[in-house]
């Protein structure tokens, strides 16, 4: 992977693609981390949590993993195409576009890739936008597009 200064607008941009970077390595979602993301949030909806009922009722078959459980995985499954260096604190800025497509059904293995987006300096450190697809391992369908922003701090 590349690492670029996180104040070289220029090379930043030089590195930003229509494309996706390769697949990152699959993480497995289980029932497991399915259950203890419901306990933590408080999100116990059947669809995710009653094995049961989802199998009978579900359109999906059975359980679902929770959109923004999918989402917190992003750190685990390594979606950077380039690695930004030399700053002192990086802070999240925000979601520009969150769009969630697919289920991610119970038990399933899924991985991300990566795109870089655009930088931006901004009196405060640099904007960076990057983009991940996190998808099911052999689906041709997202489960979910995540554009976020990030500012890279001197």
């Amino acid at each position: 992977m590349v690492e670029i200064r996180f104040d070289d607008i220029e090379k930043l941009n030089a590195a930003a693609s229509e494309e996706f970077g390769p697949w990152g390595e699959a993480v497995d979602v289980t029932q497991e981390m399915v259950d203890a993301y419901a306990e933590l949030t408080g999100d116990h909806q059947w669809i995710h949590s009653d094995v049961e009922r989802a199998k009978r009722d579900s359109p999906f078959g059975g359980t679902i993993a929770h959109g923004f459980l999918t989402l917190s995985l992003l750190p685990a499954l390594g979606a950077s195409t380039v690695r930004i260096v030399g700053q002192s604190a990086a802070i999240n800025y925000g979601a520009e576009r969150l769009r969630f497509l697919a289920p991610v059904p119970i038990p399933s293995p899924i991985h991300a890739r990566g795109r870089l987006v655009r930088a931006e300096a901004r009196p405060r450190g640099t904007l960076v936008t990057t983009e991940a697809d996190v998808s099911v391992v052999g689906a041709e369908k997202p489960s979910l597009l995540y554009t976020m922003q990030v500012l890279y701090l001197p």
